[in-house]
């Protein structure tokens, strides 16, 4: 009789196990797949020279592009010493370790106990009756649950958690662009402001020179004291502008110091005039922004985090199959716990279909549906505004490779206007105010041309972190 009843059991169980793995295969859960983006995607970048190629200089490493020792040197440093990069990594360890979570979201639950109980029974009660001072139990017992993934439920979370984990990997990695961003950029405008120091300086020793000379000349009757005063102010104006460029580098110097994790210090660097980026400019075609950009894919990943965890929400409407299941000893005397006679084990397998929840399962639905679509909308927007920027730093590079040249022509006019306007004053052919003119409009000339070598090297770092350069 044991036999069949033992058989029966065991028959009911392996029932419920080919129930599961059957259901398992109708999936409610659907797969994800990219969103059409040929609308989003279509003369993204506003050029007339539409790239065709799908090389873009983002697939270039930042130890290939930047040349410069000093900055390398920085770069290195940064990426193991800033405090934003720290963060971003410690980010990215606790989202693996949520993603190992899901992986095993398939295993069942396993516990292991030992117990001890004492009731005390009312002596007007049926078993106070029968167990006069109450009942002492022993038992060490095992519990076990696993639920059958029949719509997908466990899948999805699996996945909505490797998604989130991807999203924060994309984080780092952005993280790592916008600093080697960052350090270049930082390391660029410290570079200009050194040539802005050493063209003050030069203008200095120049202007102070031209103090000396006006005072002869109003000492020989050619000029006025108004003359001499003149000069004398212009003299201290560049005083005063490079005390203004040596607290810019001194405040820049400290920027960089955050940068790289560091306390405030000097640095040491190179020469503006040495720098050149020599790396053709490629964009690649407007899709590759989707596998480049880091913000990009992570709000995709977001996307489909979301996607997943809706699939979640629609599973939750249908039947979940449960299995649990508990054994061990249990004995009313401690002495006869181990013994065989000690043994009992519980199986129940359950089938469970929400009815009535208080709206928790549509509410949970609705959100999820809005969240997708907030997600969705947010990954086309990124996916615009990485195209708004790769088309600005695109055109700014341009347009500052053109207007150097002229730059560089204004300066040399400038210089010689300067140059013969000085040398008319001593021959009594110009006034004053000419010269004045004409070194204020020099030193100025000097200082924009300096400032558009560095719009050029900012554009071309602008462009590489615009079209997701540096993380690789």
């Amino acid at each position: 009789m044991k036999s069949i009843i033992k058989h029966r059991s065991f028959s009911k169980g392996v029932l419920l196990l080919v129930v599961a793995l059957t259901l398992q295969s109708c999936f409610v859960a659907k797969d994800y797949v990219r969103p059409n983006l040929d609308t989003e995607t279509q003369a993204l970048y506003r050029t007339e020279n539409l790239p065709t190629d799908s090389v873009s200089i983002a697939d270039v490493s930042w130890k290939d592009l930047f040349k410069d020792q000093y900055l390398q040197q920085y770069i290195e440093e940064g990426l193991q010493n800033n405090m934003d990069i720290r963060i971003a990594i410690q980010q990215m360890i606790a989202a693996e370790a949520y993603a190992k979570q899901g992986k095993a979201g398939y295993f069942p639950t396993l516990s292991v106990g030992p117990n001890y109980t004492h009731q005390e029974y009312s002596e007007n009660s049926q078993f106070g009756s029968i167990f006069s001072g109450g009942l002492d139990t022993y038992d060490v017992t095992a519990d076990l649950s696993w639920e059958a993934d029949i719509w997908g439920k466990i899948r999805s979370n699996k996945r909505a958690s490797q998604a989130d984990y991807l999203q924060n990997v994309a984080g780092h990695q952005a993280v790592k662009t916008q600093l080697i961003s960052s350090i270049a950029n930082t390391y660029y405008n410290l570079l200009a402001l050194d040539a802005q120091l050493e063209v003050t300086k030069e203008t200095i020793a120049t202007r102070e020179s031209g103090v000396e000379t006006i005072k002869a000349l109003k000492d020989a009757g050619q000029v006025t004291q108004v003359a001499v005063e003149q000069n004398i102010a212009q003299y201290n104006s560049a005083r005063a502008l490079q005390i203004d460029i040596e607290t810019a580098i001194f405040k820049t110097e400290n920027t960089l110091s955050i940068l790289l994790g560091k306390t405030p210090q000097k640095f040491e660097r190179s020469r503006l005039d040495t720098q050149s980026i020599d790396q053709d400019i490629k964009l690649g075609v407007p899709a590759t922004l989707l596998r480049n950009r880091p913000d990009v894919m992570a709000a995709e990943y977001a996307l489909i985090k979301d996607f997943e965890l809706t699939n979640v929400a629609n599973s939750n409407f249908y039947p979940s199959l449960t299995l649990t299941a508990s054994g061990g000893l249990q004995s009313l005397e401690l002495d006869n716990l181990f013994s065989a006679n000690s043994l009992f084990a519980t199986v129940v397998g359950g089938l469970t279909q929400p009815l009535l929840n208080q709206r928790k399962l549509k509410t949970q639905k609705e959100v999820a549906l809005a969240n997708q679509e907030s997600s969705l909308l947010n990954f086309k927007k990124t996916l615009l505004v990485a195209g708004s920027e790769v088309s600005n730093a695109l055109y700014s590079y341009e347009a500052e490779t053109k207007k150097f040249v002229f730059r560089k022509n204004e300066v040399e006019a400038l210089r010689t206007a300067e140059s013969n306007s000085e040398e008319l004053l001593k021959n009594g052919y110009a006034n004053y105010l000419d010269l004045l003119t004409a070194r204020q409009s020099a030193l100025s000339a000097e200082l924009n041309i300096i400032d558009s070598k560095l719009q050029q090297l900012v554009s071309i770092v602008d462009l590489y972190e615009a079209l997701g350069g540096g993380w690789r």
